[in-house]
């Protein structure tokens, strides 16, 4: 992998292909990134939710601009693949700082970014992606998110037809891809996948379908936001109630071996 950044931008670029999608199990740290690599995707993305809690803050922009570049740049130094980093609605008031923002992104070694609608009115996320797109020329892919099925937004009737003006708002404004979390029915995803205009991404869960039933709807990236995240934690705090309680061990079975992931972290990441 060349260590040129607009190369990695473009070679993020050509990763997604609708029927053939880019999956992306994310990432909240370094070692978690490591892994990642290691098991052979093609990209790292980032989950904001999982970033903030490993730096002791909540999910929803609360951890701010600055301790969310450090973790993308520890991310970003510890592997060889692209890096795309969930930037949740870019950690500023306007789209003077969102643009403040990537420009921080893209020095911490990320070539893609998500950015999020959430409650805001489509015009205004409209003007954070042109920002966004300025700020950052061709040496990022901005996958666009929007928040109309996570967040329950607008009438439940009118959704489909919001969202997908919403897609093409963006696309316009200079999105590189769409993001469409919350949706898990077949028929809604085939339905976007036919109408957006750029590859759209979906995020995946147990009630999802399939990698390759999405790649069939013509999905081009899924990913699974704080899903690996949580399941970890879920392990973690099995392990250390069954301590403290019965006193025995047996939540440390199927453990990493020492060695081996210290072996991995030790390793610089290849170029």
């Amino acid at each position: 992998m060349t260590n040129s950044h607009h190369e990695r931008a473009m070679h993020l670029r050509t990763l997604h292909r609708p029927g053939q999608p880019l999956v992306l199990p994310n990432a909240w740290d370094a070692v978690s990134a490591r892994l990642i690599e290691e098991a052979g995707a093609a990209a790292i993305a980032t989950t904001s939710a999982g970033v903030a809690w490993s730096v002791g803050a909540g999910d929803g922009e609360t951890m701010g601009r600055d301790r969310a570049l450090d973790v993308i740049a520890r991310v970003a130094s510890a592997v060889s693949v692209p890096v795309t980093a969930d930037i949740e609605g870019g950690y500023a008031e306007d789209a003077d700082g969102v643009a403040e923002t990537i420009r921080g992104v893209l020095d911490a070694g990320a070539v893609g970014v998500n950015l999020e609608d959430g409650p805001r009115p489509a015009t205004e996320h409209v003007e954070r992606i042109a920002a966004a797109r300025k700020s950052a020329g061709a040496a990022l892919f901005i996958n666009a998110r929007i928040d109309t099925y996570l967040l329950s937004l607008g009438d439940p009737a009118t959704r489909l037809r919001d969202t997908l003006d919403r897609a093409a708002a963006y696309v316009a404004a200079g999105a590189d891809g769409i993001f469409v979390p919350g949706v898990a029915d077949a028929e809604t995803i085939a339905v976007l996948a036919a109408e957006v205009t750029v590859p759209l991404n979906v995020m995946a869960g147990p009630a999802s379908p399939s990698v390759s039933e999405l790649a069939g709807l013509g999905v081009a990236r899924i990913s699974l936001g704080p899903a690996i995240a949580l399941t970890a934690y879920a392990a973690a705090r099995r392990a250390t109630r069954e301590l403290l309680t019965a006193g025995t061990y047996q939540g440390l079975d199927g453990s990493l071996g020492f060695a081996e992931i210290d072996a991995l972290m030790a390793a610089p990441a290849r170029r």
